[in-house]
């Protein structure tokens, strides 16, 4: 059993074991079931995720009309070949957009770790299917990964934007995502933590300010930017870098900041762009304040 991240790089390390191999493990002895039972249960996760991909590229528009379509323009972008970020980290930001836009319009997405953060390990999943064809295990194996570190992070600080934040949300998605593309590109279960850490620091402080309290604006772009971030983390990590801080204290001080934010910036649409001039026009149209 793991309770902190630098419990799960000391098993990992001392037994020989990736990250993934632990979750797995650690899911059998807590719920039971046996391997093959959770990773199909895990496989069915990773199909709905793919499904939302897909389904959002083709273009979906919310029931409030506030966000979509934007995934399919980027997709059309994309294709274009005149992107100026390159097309590794545009897939990335597609697919992230494309599930966020599927679960404002009511579709099947997975909570990842929150549905307002569903598009983040998906997008990253992605660019690595595109770019170096990782195989089904290996997506499931990110899964895993990210799962160890969500399981850290719900038991220690948190993953609601209602209790801290959207660092809690776009924060810890972007980070779990971090830590499971090094696994799957090679990198050791310190180097995961290091990539946890990097992504969160850069999170650190991102209020939830959904406007008219809808997971639409500014959620959906977030999950694009969550992605990006945890990209970044990911290769600083393999590439040898280190968080000066560790990773078990950088959330802890995510949840510290959590626990002293206003209540304004905490989901309840009353503080940052829900209260804009714009946000507020969006949020008597369709409640016809």
């Amino acid at each position: 059993m793991f309770r902190s991240i630098s419990d799960l790089v000391e098993q990992a390390t001392n037994y020989d074991k990736k990250i993934s191999r632990l979750m797995i493990e650690q899911e059998i002895e807590l719920n039971g079931g046996n391997e093959e039972e959770i990773k199909k249960r895990m496989t069915d996760n990773l199909n709905v995720m793919l499904s939302a991909i897909d389904e959002g590229i083709k273009g979906v528009v919310s029931k409030t009309g506030l966000t979509g379509g934007d995934a399919k323009r980027l997709q059309s972008y994309l294709d274009s070949g005149r992107s100026i970020s390159g097309e590794d980290f545009l897939n990335g930001v597609v697919a992230a957009i494309a599930t966020n836009e599927v679960n404002a319009s009511l579709g099947i997405i997975c909570a990842t770790p929150t549905a307002g953060s569903a598009g983040v390990l998906p997008g990253c999943i992605h660019i690595l299917k595109k770019k170096f064809n990782i195989s089904k295990e290996e997506q499931l194996n990110m899964l895993f990964v990210a799962g160890a570190f969500g399981f850290v992070v719900a038991n220690n600080a948190s993953v609601s934007g209602a209790e801290g934040g959207c660092q809690a949300e776009i924060g810890s998605a972007s980070a779990m995502a971090a830590a499971a593309i090094v696994e799957v590109m090679g990198g050791t279960p310190e180097m995961s933590s290091n990539a946890f850490a990097i992504a969160l620091k850069n999170m650190l402080g991102l209020v939830c300010d959904p406007v008219a309290g809808l997971v639409e604006i500014p959620c959906v772009k977030r999950n694009a930017a969550g992605t990006s971030i945890a990209v970044m983390a990911a290769d600083m990590a393999l590439a040898g870098v280190k968080s000066r801080i560790p990773a078990d204290e950088v959330l802890e001080a995510m949840y510290k900041i959590g626990q002293e934010m206003s209540t304004k910036f905490k989901e309840t649409a009353k503080g940052g762009l829900a209260i804009t001039r714009t946000g507020e026009k969006y949020r008597s149209l369709l409640f016809d304040d």
